[in-house]
């Protein structure tokens, strides 16, 4: 991933990761109800994700499919999130999440298993 996806542009992306390859239409009808947005809105942040490389448009029916995946996505983003604010440390991370007063037993559960199935 060379460039941010913007928070507008994630609601396109998870679409495209919820329902595979979608036309422009249906994109725009999806965010209209959902969020408000009129068409021209949803197509110039199409046109932006297309020019990045983050989607394949293609004719006929304008139809998007996405280039890069979730889970791509959400390793960048956690990589840009542990520099940012905490210095590369995963470590800080966890100490922060687990400081988070809401977080509950379940939750603490499964985080140890997961932490516990990465040591195996």
């Amino acid at each position: 991933m060379d460039e941010k996806l913007f928070d507008s542009e994630l609601k396109i992306m998870n679409i495209l990761w919820e329902k595979g390859t979608v036309s422009a239409k249906e994109i725009s009808l999806i965010l209209s109800d959902a969020i408000g947005w009129n068409k021209n809105t949803t197509y110039t942040i199409i046109k932006k994700l297309v020019q990045k490389g983050y989607i394949q448009r293609e004719d006929p029916g304008f139809l998007c499919t996405a280039l890069i995946s979730q889970k791509e996505v959400r390793k960048h983003e956690t990589e840009s999130l542990l520099t940012k604010f905490f210095r590369g440390s995963r470590k800080a991370l966890f100490s922060s999440l687990l400081d988070d007063e809401n977080i509950g037993e379940q939750e603490l559960a499964e985080l140890k298993a997961l932490i516990e199935q990465k040591t195996r």
